[in-house]
């Protein structure tokens, strides 16, 4: 029994330096579903009473105390999936940011030097603004995908002993253990991982392991079960049934050999929990957190110095030089990202999209290529009969009608293909052939002849009364084997060498096609009116058939899949083909579509490359089929190396590596639950055009956050250059802390309608990535500008408002205040757009609003009763004519410079 479901001991430390976290967890999942096939794979080859053997297990079923202990043994037959957070866990992570850790450590600096700084109570809102907003949306999101999980419990047929007599009952699949015998029939799912001990024309979708469309044969062994040939993969194993895949006909006994975690299932879903590795998202927003701490550590002590040196006050220095700090950070950006995220997941709702992980969303917009399986995506997901043809490969109607005719009459289990020839033929027939014919005899279908056939008299409506008609449909091979002569023309013909050797070549090019081909033959037996009808039919009467011809069956393309891969490619996206399903089916899949299958490559040329070798044919590779799910991971990695933002589409266990080790991983409501777990965006309808409504919607939210990181930064730095001039030259503090505190809190209010802003058109047409170096580029480039006009500004409080004594720094310390307040707002609309503001773009109504709003606000303060408590005073009128001269001035100077940046740079935003 021990060896039957062993303790794999994974990644055994050796001498070596350790891997990479990410590159150990992949090389677990590696050995982990290696260990377990292998294992799957003995079993396979073991006669069937071996097997029981091992297990201590009858065929009668196990009894109630070798259940229980079991039970206790090897515990549930669940797979490890990640569970949502506790909400404490949550909202303690929402705090967990370096903006947030900067903005505590000034205010704790703050509160030390004096408790009752109003700017202690500002900083504090900024930090529980901002995390609590963060926390209330991902919590939301988190709740919402819960729900997604279906409240049912599913059961499955057990023969169990609870006496002396065994009897079959139905239990949930939870409570399946190693020996149990477990009957399947069409549309169960497969609870644990079986090896079948009793099989009758079973066929079992394996989709979500391997990724092929169509259902697979599973071995009929109702005969001496010995065994079979060992295989090196257990999808592949005819007497194996795992766990995941479900039974779309025919019906089996199988005893469980493995459940919970020790399933191939299992092995691939106790890998994939726990942390996940870094996302682009991630990655940019580190680099650019600490491009902007790093300014701001250099920055501030320059600051603190020159006013200690020059005013000799090394108190009001200190404070001076925190509130600086407040400036230079952007203390709102985890809300701005947050409003951002969470207005973009609220409107991808809308969209029948549910963000699971909210950082998703910007990776969605940055996001260059796209991985995905074909079908549900590419394909229908469903098989049709593309095609009916004579022998000499012209459409040909009697084929179908032949087919029609075997299919309706059939008693048995009707399978996909069956259902796709009566789906092609108009349901009125139904009833006309109904009373046309009446069935004799069925020839059912099992997996050593691969045909069906049904006997069929036709009533005096529809011809002779006196024969009855054999029409066997099935494998082409055993179909031919059976047939001596066939339709050609019209004319039934001897079916010589030569026509064999061309039909076979007919069947063998659509097959390469991607094309799943039947063949179609019939048979007449006449009918002696003077004796008894004949009523039996068997085996021996499938002789002498004559060929009418071929069904060719797929599943097809969507209608409108090829313009949404155009789509995707007009907006930057370049769409891979990544599917465990055969190369044919898949070549011929991505060619209807309009995707480039000439450099095919497979599952075990994966294998054969190094990580190195694998980024330049990922880089060169449209279509990847036979795929297994570590080269699936395998390849995600590549690309990602590759310098690429990746997103993964899939639904399957197979999928859920690659979902949790792509930037965004996108599943469907219908997937496993894993696949669901391991995914980023959950698809309530599997459509890459929902998908491309979410690329722009993720591009919006970049572009937003993108607006105000470049905003604050430049205009921050701008008034850092500003406070060190005016330091160096003003015998006063050009500035009081408190002013600095409430213009820094005035700007971000009128920045919280950000995430309302539209973007324009041109911005969202590329995939978008964060650029530390840009941003530092375009901070250092733009920011001095409004240096140069609170320069001006100086100037004119000095020499023309008569500011020009520590007794009247008050008046001088309000002007620069409005001022600056007005140019750091108004200068939203000047970087919001590459175009000319108000003129070829236009701002959201929110944002118009909230940034007039602050700056009447500004221009009220002075002469507000809050004046005094701010050490303000009213300006002269004489003043304004300047302000409004100085921000003309410095919107023409900054729409001048910014025509200059993008030639020079190529970008804006």
């Amino acid at each position: 029994m021990n060896k039957l479901i062993p303790q794999v001991r994974l990644a055994p430390p050796g001498e070596n330096p350790r891997p990479a976290p990410r590159t150990r967890k992949a090389a677990e999942l590696d050995a982990r579903t290696r260990e377990v096939g292998a294992r799957l794979a003995e079993l396979s080859a073991l006669p069937a009473r071996d097997v029981l053997h091992e297990l201590n297990a009858t065929t009668r079923g196990l009894r109630q105390d070798q259940v229980l202990e079991r039970i206790e043994r090897y515990g549930e037959n669940t797979v490890a999936h990640d569970r949502a957070p506790h909400w404490t866990a949550q909202l303690a992570k929402s705090f967990w940011n370096p903006f947030i850790g900067v903005l505590v450590v000034l205010a704790a600096v703050m509160y030390w030097q004096d408790p009752a700084d109003p700017g202690v109570y500002i900083l504090t809102s900024m930090v529980l603004i901002s995390a609590l907003l963060r926390f209330w949306q991902e919590f939301r999101s988190s709740r919402s995908a819960e729900a997604l999980k279906k409240l049912v419990t599913t059961s499955c047929a057990v023969r169990r002993r609870w006496s002396e007599t065994a009897d079959t009952e139905e239990i949930p699949m939870e409570q399946v253990v190693p020996g149990d015998l477990v009957r399947l029939a069409a549309g169960d799912l497969v609870p644990a991982d079986l090896r079948l001990l009793t099989a009758k024309d079973l066929m079992v979708s394996q989709a979500a392991l391997s990724g092929e469309s169509l259902p697979v044969a599973k071995a009929d062994t109702r005969a001496h079960d010995l065994g079979q040939q060992a295989t090196a993969d257990p999808v592949e194993a005819d007497n194996l049934c795992l766990m995941g895949t479900s039974v779309t006909s025919g019906t089996a006994t199988g005893v469980v050999v493995a459940t919970g975690a020790h399933t191939y299932f299992g092995s691939m879903a106790s890998a994939l929990t726990g942390d996940r590795p870094q996302t682009a998202f991630d990655v940019g927003v580190r680099r650019v957190s600490f491009l902007l701490i790093r300014f701001m550590l250099v920055m501030v002590p320059v600051v603190f110095a020159i006013n200690g040196f020059t005013k000799g006050d090394w108190d009001q220095a200190l404070l001076f030089s925190i509130s600086v700090a407040v400036g230079l950070t952007p203390e709102m950006l985890p809300m701005v990202v947050s409003a951002n995220l969470a207005r973009g997941a609220v409107a991808m709702s809308r969209h029948q999209v549910v963000v699971k992980q909210l950082n998703a969303i910007q990776n969605l917009g940055a996001m260059d290529v796209l991985c995905t399986d074909k079908t549900g995506t590419l394909t229908e997901d469903r098989i049709v009969l593309d095609r009916y043809l004579g022998t000499r490969g012209e459409e040909d109607r009697e084929v179908l009608e032949y087919a029609y005719l075997n299919s309706h009459f059939q008693t048995g289990l009707r399978n996909l293909m069956d259902q796709a020839v009566i789906d092609r033929v108009d349901e009125a027939e139904a009833v006309v052939v109904d009373h046309l014919f009446t069935v004799i005899d069925e020839i059912p279908f099992d997996f050593a002849r691969r045909r069906m056939s049904v006997v069929l008299r036709r009533n005096e409506l529809s011809g002779p009364v006196f024969e009855h008609t054999l029409i066997t449909k099935g494998a082409v091979e055993e179909v031919l084997d059976r047939c001596d002569h066939m339709m050609d023309g019209g004319e039934r013909v001897g079916l010589t060498p030569e026509l064999r050797a061309h039909v076979t070549h007919l069947t063998d090019r659509h097959n390469r096609e991607g094309l799943r081909v039947l063949a179609v033959a019939t048979r007449t037996f006449p009918v002696d009116p003077d004796t008894a009808e004949r009523e039996t039919y068997s085996v021996a009467d499938e002789s002498e058939l004559t060929l009418l011809g071929f069904l060719a069956f797929l599943d097809p393309p969507k209608k409108d899949a090829a313009a949404t891969l155009r789509a995707l490619a007009e907006n930057g996206v370049a769409v891979k083909v990544v599917t465990g399903d055969n190369e044919l089916v898949a070549a011929r899949v991505c060619a209807d579509v309009g995707l480039d299958a000439d450099e095919l490559v497979t599952g075990a040329t994966v294998d054969l490359v190094d990580d190195v070798e694998l980024i330049e044919l990922a880089r060169t590779t449209t279509v990847f089929a036979k795929v297994n799910p570590v080269q699936k991971a395998r390849i995600v990695r590549a690309l990602k190396a590759d310098g690429h933002t990746v997103g993964f589409l899939g639904d399957g266990i197979n999928d859920a590596a690659a979902l949790r080790e792509a930037d965004v991983g996108v599943s469907v409501d219908t997937a496993v639950d894993i696949a669901k777990e391991s995914a980023d965006i959950i698809l309530l309808k599997k459509d890459l055009l929902v998908l491309e409504q979410g690329i722009l919607m993720g591009r919006q939210t970049f572009g937003n956050t993108i607006k105000y990181i470049k905003m604050t930064a430049s205009s921050n730095f701008g008034n850092v250059f500003s406070v060190l001039v005016a330091s160096a030259f003003i015998p006063f503090q050009p500035m009081l802390a408190i002013h600095l505190l409430v213009q820094n809190l005035c700007y971000d209010v009128s920045q919280l309608a950000i995430p309302w802003d539209r973007m324009d058109k041109e911005y969202l047409k590329k995939p978008r990535a964060w650029d530390a170096k840009g941003i530092g580029r375009f901070m250092v480039r733009i920011g001095p500008i409004s240096s140069v006009f609170d320069i001006t500004t100086f100037l004119v409080l000095w020499y023309v408002i008569g500011a020009d004594s520590p007794a009247r720094q008050t008046l001088f310390q309000t002007g620069w205040f409005v001022e600056g307040l007005l140019s750091q707002t108004l200068i939203v609309h000047m970087i919001r757009t590459r175009r000319i503001p108000f003129v070829q773009s236009r701002a959201s109504l929110p944002v118009l609003v909230m940034t007039g709003a602050v700056m009447l606000f500004g221009l009220w303060l002075p002469f507000s009763p809050l004046a005094g408590a701010l050490s303000m005073q009213p300006l002269p009128m004489s003043y304004f004519p300047w302000l409004i001269g100085t921000l003309l001035a410095y919107c023409a100077l900054t729409q001048g410079v910014k025509g200059w940046y993008i030639r020079r740079h190529h970008e804006w935003l």
